[in-house]
């Protein structure tokens, strides 16, 4: 069940609930991302992200780039992210599995953000092949996870979202730090910086790690031209 829970239980309206958060840190931590990711951004970037929801991400990042392009498995998400997204005229959002990727053009940053990489679920070496296969000669990639400086933070946002309904009840006796487990099925794991280092080197581009805000892991990735 869990393989494909953002796309038939956590979606759409339920995923925007998600982000209204009411944790002073977790905001911060969502911030922290998007100003990051915006102030890397080239002039005229053409940016695809890969799990973008509803397009969370894509809205933020419009007015920093030439076009924005979204892809997401679950239809409703897409759908409610069309009419979230519809006075974003360089904002296109599509239903795609991102382990099957399938563009005729490239483009000069893809992002994986919002621990994506571990969310999407499947091979993550393949995950980031598929957005590395798609990246113009000298753009970059960003993928990200979770610090472990976040963690109770991270622990806090999942008993509010539990606490809304939007998750089942967290399963604090196979909770531990990196990985959260819903009573329902859902299980919510972590890279951690080692896990980014060997992704790094196993895929064989240029890349750094980097930290942000004590909140995320990045693993950046650029294909040299």
């Amino acid at each position: 069940m869990e393989k494909n829970y953002y796309a038939q239980k956590l979606n759409s309206s339920k995923l925007f609930e998600v982000y209204q958060t009411q944790l002073a840190r977790v905001k911060q931590y969502i911030d922290a991302e998007i100003n990051f990711v915006c102030n890397e951004l080239p002039i005229q970037a053409k940016v695809l992200e890969m799990g973008a929801g509803y397009g969370r991400i894509m809205k933020e990042l419009a007015p920093f780039a030439a076009s924005v392009t979204g892809i997401d498995i679950s239809e409703n998400s897409v759908e409610f992210g069309k009419e979230y997204l519809k006075d974003c005229p360089n904002c296109e959002i599509k239903v795609m599995d991102a382990h099957k990727l399938e563009f005729s053009s490239t483009f000069d940053v893809i992002l994986c953000l919002q621990n994506g990489i571990s969310a999407m679920k499947g091979d993550p070496l393949n995950l980031i092949n598929q957005g590395m296969q798609l990246l113009s000669r000298g753009g970059k990639a960003y993928f990200s996870s979770y610090s472990p400086k976040f963690w109770e933070h991270r622990l806090a946002w999942f008993h509010e979202q539990a606490d809304k309904g939007l998750l089942g009840e967290i399963d604090l006796e196979k909770t531990k730090p990196g990985i959260i487990v819903c009573k329902d099925g859902f299980a919510a794991t972590t890279y951690s910086q080692e896990d980014m280092e060997q992704f790094g080197q196993a895929v064989g581009y240029t890349y750094q790690i980097q930290e942000v805000d004590n909140s995320s892991i990045f693993l950046i990735l650029e294909k040299n031209r």
